[in-house]
């Protein structure tokens, strides 16, 4: 049985447990800071092109 969860929730779990920096995300992914720093408050969501970049980064994969 698949264990599914939403997408916000798998990337903020990929994000914190990369242990990258969030500016070495932003120069790997393109992806802003501003944006990415936001989106870990939960201050704002993602555009869906910018969680499609970032899921593909860490290979989360959406259904």
């Amino acid at each position: 049985m698949h264990s599914e969860q939403p997408i916000t929730d798998a990337l903020r779990q990929a994000i914190e447990t990369s242990g990258l920096s969030i500016k070495a995300l932003e120069r790997e992914t393109g992806v802003s800071r501003q944006s990415m720093m936001h989106f870990m408050r939960g201050t704002r969501t993602l555009r869906l092109d910018i969680a499609d970049k970032l899921a593909t980064y860490f290979g989360v994969t959406i259904i």
